[in-house]
């Protein structure tokens, strides 16, 4: 009988060790990846990366792969002719993981297009493409404006951004800070708590 207790206490003990083990590699993995999925990024834009349109589009969008936050004037795609004036006023319009604007275009050349949105954990990400306006004949061009339009504001200049390959950068700037990041680092404190008590007790049993 007591071989029999002190079989079933080492199978608990062996089971212990290895449920501490498991809960204590959950945590560790989790520290890094809960905030590493948090950014939005590029995964479309229309016009695209270098296309050549030859019909006023209307609309200049983009397409990120989550939903994006529509918060006041965070918002801004603005479209710059290759004579550097601004073609629509630059507010963009949130539906979801897209972003639009209005425009018409002018002089043909190359455009370039400038923006920036809110990324679902509360960080601004911004970036620029370009594409070629060569308009069929007859097509009506607009005057363009020197000044940004009612958004204003210039993309570049605000905090966080993309790198060359479209991926979030990091924002620099501490009051874009969402709630989201604590609850990121408290879930994870939490797991690290757990396994580190399921590992006392575990020691303490044998003990």
């Amino acid at each position: 009988m007591s071989g029999l207790r002190q079989t079933t206490s080492r199978r608990a003990a062996r089971l212990g060790r290895l449920a501490a083990l498991v809960a204590a590699s959950a945590a560790l993995a989790a520290l890094p990846a809960m905030p590493a999925s948090a950014h939005n990024y590029l995964v479309s834009s229309t016009p695209a990366e270098d296309a050549v349109v030859t019909q006023q589009p209307g609309t200049v969008s983009l397409e990120t792969n989550e939903a994006l936050l529509d918060v006041e004037n965070g918002s801004i795609i603005q479209v710059v002719g290759p004579d550097g004036r601004y073609y629509g006023d630059g507010c963009a319009v949130v539906d979801g993981p897209t972003a639009t604007t209005q425009t018409q275009l002018g002089e043909p050349g190359m455009y370039t297009v400038n923006w920036r949105v809110v990324s679902v954990d509360g960080h601004p990400i911004s970036g620029t493409w370009t594409f070629e306006w060569q308009p069929v004949d007859g097509t009506a061009l607009a005057e363009g404006s020197d000044e940004p339009g009612a958004c204003g504001g210039t993309p570049a200049d605000s905090p966080g951004g993309t790198d060359e390959s479209g991926q979030p950068a990091d924002s620099t700037d501490a009051t874009t800070a969402s709630p989201l990041d604590a609850v990121w680092i408290v879930g994870g404190v939490l797991l690290a708590a757990v396994a580190a008590i399921v590992t006392w007790l575990i020691l303490r049993r044998r003990a």
